[in-house]
């Protein structure tokens, strides 16, 4: 049995392995919410501005903030409009053009991209009694770098670790949310599966050794905060120490013995965010 697993969808599985397997092995689907379109044309708009620099053809940042909002009213996918409540597609576009230019003025500047939106070869583990898990995912950045000054970033009390040589490319994922930076930090709370699966398919894809990880953070609320996290080794997550266990093991456990339990407090256990809610029996 081959299993795909995306980077991104690691955290899901170890939040609740009852949702994840509904999703992403019976293929059960819900509409995209408005803040997941958010998130995605946030993508788009700072991607475009990101490949054009890579590509020696710089655009402005209007023409960045053009992309966001023709990803955001043209999204690829269904959304559910009426499922956030909290906010509205005017105040949407509102945050996400205030995100990408910050983004483009503030921050993108400050890095030295090697690549963009960078597709990666699937990588293959064996995990004994015929189960094989096949990792699968795009990477948002990557950049060469090792040593490390630090620059604020106005106005938001975080700083921005800038490369000052080279010893690795080090993996930047870009993160929207209304919590992604909470008492002036970047949260890396769940995100070092995703940042591991990026490292270790990179060096698969490359050659190349990774030196770590890091999360771009964008705050979708009326501030529109930016920041970068503190750097993170997030191999050792997926493939363990001599003493704990990865998440990979852990994850094979599951998937050869089809065991996937339900986490009734996981924040994301709602009728909003689980295409197993209907039938799951484990909620109140």
């Amino acid at each position: 049995m081959k299993v795909r697993i995306r980077a991104s969808s690691w955290g899901a599985l170890f939040d609740c392995a009852y949702k994840w397997e509904g999703e992403h092995l019976l293929g059960m689907r819900r509409p995209s919410s408005l803040r997941a379109t958010l998130g995605t044309a946030i993508h788009a708009g700072t991607a475009a501005f990101d490949q054009a620099r890579l590509d020696g053809a710089p655009i402005r940042i209007d023409e960045a903030a053009e992309a966001f909002v023709d990803a955001l009213h043209d999204p690829k996918d269904e959304v559910d409009y009426s499922g956030d409540r909290d906010i509205t597609l005017n105040e949407a576009e509102t945050i996400g053009l205030a995100l990408t230019v910050k983004y483009c003025a503030d921050v993108a500047p400050k890095f030295t991209f090697t690549a963009v939106e960078m597709p990666l070869k699937p990588m293959q583990i064996d995990c004994g009694n015929g189960v094989i898990i096949e990792l699968t995912g795009s990477m948002d950045r990557a950049r060469a770098a090792a040593g490390y000054s630090a620059h604020p970033i106005a106005g938001t009390g975080s700083e921005l670790l800038v490369p000052t040589h080279r010893d690795g490319v080090i993996i930047p994922d870009i993160k929207s949310g209304s919590r992604i930076i909470e008492n002036g930090e970047v949260s890396l709370k769940g995100k070092g599966a995703q940042l591991g699966v990026y490292q270790m398919m990179y060096e698969n894809t490359t050659g190349e050794l990774t030196g770590g990880g890091q999360i771009i953070g964008l705050q979708t609320t009326k501030h529109a905060l930016v920041g970068v996290s503190r750097l993170l080794d997030g191999k050792r997550v997926m493939l363990g120490t001599d003493k704990d266990k990865g998440l990979i093991e852990m994850a094979a456990v599951m998937l050869k013995s089809g065991f996937f339990p339900p986490n009734p407090q996981s924040q994301l256990c709602s009728p909003k965010f689980c295409a197993r809610w209907e039938t799951c029996i484990y909620h109140d």
